[in-house]
């Protein structure tokens, strides 16, 4: 038996199809080998409608996983956007600013999600530093070696790694992450808009969806050069945020609409 049909046969729903979480984790892979993936060549492989495949395809494009083509999809084309490396060793006084504001903000015994970034690198300095004693979910391997050898309890998150970012993403990641209910999240942004929160880096927006909806209180960390610019994937509209940590407070027509949407907005001061 090859191992696709073994494959197959362990993660069917009993029918001899593939699970829907495993289906998308099949297209994914597929796109590894080569550049393009048909629908219906899909379909008739996992024994699916061409409706329930577009489903899957829609879905994974929405997170920035693939790129829709006609009758297909393709890998999506990675425009220029900063490494973490230079992201980390750029506005580093402005990070740091808002990174020990975040920080601040978590009390002992709390249990907070964390994604990837070089704003949220710089809060788990903070929090290393600070010692309490929490216990933190992040698919983010840079903050779970900072804070993994301190009082913080660190759940990593399993998934493809993004060696550009040091991260975890896709359907591994996101299946993690829904097991859990978190008293707060903390993520950062490519991009910070009146339409909300979004995101350039391949994988992240799905990510930073899920880390919003298993928290009950939820922080967007984004520095003020971000303002006005709109990443690939839409993260979801201001009124999923509770606060807003920066270190400029916004102005015109960005203000009104936090400020319409019911979201504070703390700003870092200067040490």
């Amino acid at each position: 038996m090859s191992e696709t049909k073994t494959r197959r046969t362990q993660s069917s729903d009993g029918s001899g199809r593939l699970k829907k979480s495993d289906r998308r984790r099949q297209i994914l892979l597929e796109l590894k080998l080569r550049p393009h993936v048909r629908i219906s060549d899909l379909a008739q492989r996992f024994n699916v409608s061409t409706e329930t495949l577009r489903r899957d395809f829609d879905a994974l494009s929405g997170d920035g996983l693939i790129a829709r083509a006609h009758g297909g999809a393709s890998a999506p084309a990675q425009g220029h956007y900063p490494s973490l490396d230079e992201r980390t060793s750029a506005r580093v006084e402005e990070r740091e600013r808002i990174g020990l504001c975040a920080a601040g903000l978590i009390r002992a015994g709390e249990t907070v999600m964390i994604d990837s970034g070089s704003t949220t690198i710089q809060m788990a300095r903070a929090l290393a530093f600070r010692g309490t004693e929490c216990t933190v979910i992040t698919n983010s391997i840079p903050i779970a070696m900072t804070l993994g050898h301190g009082a913080v309890q660190v759940l990593l998150c399993p998934g493809e790694y993004l060696a550009a970012e040091s991260a975890t993403i896709g359907t591994e990641t996101l299946e993690f992450l829904s097991r859990f209910n978190v008293d707060r999240c903390m993520i950062g942004s490519s991009g910070f808009s009146a339409e909300g929160p979004s995101e350039s880096v391949r994988g992240f927006a799905a990510v930073k969806r899920v880390m919003l909806q298993r928290a009950a209180v939820r922080h967007l960390l984004v520095d003020s050069e971000k303002f006005g610019r709109k990443g690939l994937a839409h993260v979801g509209d201001l009124a999923a945020l509770n606060s807003i940590l920066t270190d400029t407070r916004p102005t015109g027509e960005l203000l009104g609409s936090i400020t319409k949407a019911g979201v504070e907005v703390l700003v870092a001061k200067p040490a």
